[in-house]
């Protein structure tokens, strides 16, 4: 089974300079072209369960490795 990580920005809507990153890990097939077809709904739900939080930006990569797309 091969994992992908969905890398998300998020910072506090009251204070938009505390900045900090949250990882999502998705089943990916060997394939970053997954997460990005997953992740527009899954930073959705990610944001409802968040509401003190903004995501400013988010990208896929392999887990230990930072090669983004």
């Amino acid at each position: 089974m091969n994992m992908v990580d969905l890398i998300l920005t998020v910072c506090l809507v009251a204070n938009p300079g505390a900045c900090r990153e949250e990882h999502l890990y998705f089943e990916s097939n060997g394939q970053l072209m997954n997460c990005m077809f997953l992740a527009p709904s899954e930073i959705a739900k990610w944001s409802q369960q968040h509401p003190k939080l903004k995501v400013r930006r988010w990208r896929c990569a392999f887990p230990g490795r930072q090669q983004d797309i």
